[in-house]
């Protein structure tokens, strides 16, 4: 079996078609805004499930026209640019340490709260502490960049081996 991988001009991404590609991309994911200000207009709950299914139909027809206005191309090319940004392949020392506070933070205060209550017994009712943490928790992994996925998808195979390409040059 063939795996065939599509390589993309850089001169992809100008013009009119592009332009209204890029919009129309940016306005089907716009419209998911609408759900939160129907519910803030206080519309009823029957309104606003059938304003999300409409927008959940919208937003797919939306992105396949996107796809025909810009052509494969751009559209491989405008997911490209957006996804290395949320997924780096490398990211710093000082973004890693960052990304790694952030990830172990809410591990260690979830994992201390029922002892603390102990102590201090208001300590932990706070809901959007909490709330806070799981954030924080979710959004460590887009800091972490995607090299970091694979390290956790290794925890959970049995035959993963570490090697570390960076020890030798370090200690050299």
């Amino acid at each position: 079996m063939k795996t065939f991988r599509h390589e993309l001009e850089p001169s992809t991404l100008t013009g009119r078609r592009c332009k209204l590609g890029i919009t129309i991309f940016v306005l089907a994911f716009a419209l998911w805004l609408l759900v939160p200000l129907a519910a803030a207009l206080q519309a009823p709950p029957a309104r606003i499930a059938a304003m999300s299914g409409a927008i959940f139909v919208a937003n797919k027809v939306m992105l396949v026209v996107c796809v025909a206005v810009m052509g494969k191309e751009g559209f491989l090319q405008l997911k490209d640019i957006l996804l290395r940004g949320l997924f780096p392949a490398e990211v710093g020392r000082t973004r890693y340490t960052i990304g790694l506070v952030m990830f172990c933070l809410p591990l260690v205060s979830a994992m201390l709260e029922p002892y603390a209550e102990q102590y201090w017994p208001d300590s932990g009712s706070d809901i959007w502490l909490k709330v806070l943490g799981d954030l924080m928790l979710i959004a460590s992994f887009f800091v972490l960049g995607g090299d970091f996925w694979a390290k956790v998808h290794a925890l959970f195979v049995r035959t993963a081996k570490v090697i570390d390409t960076g020890s030798a040059s370090q200690t050299s």
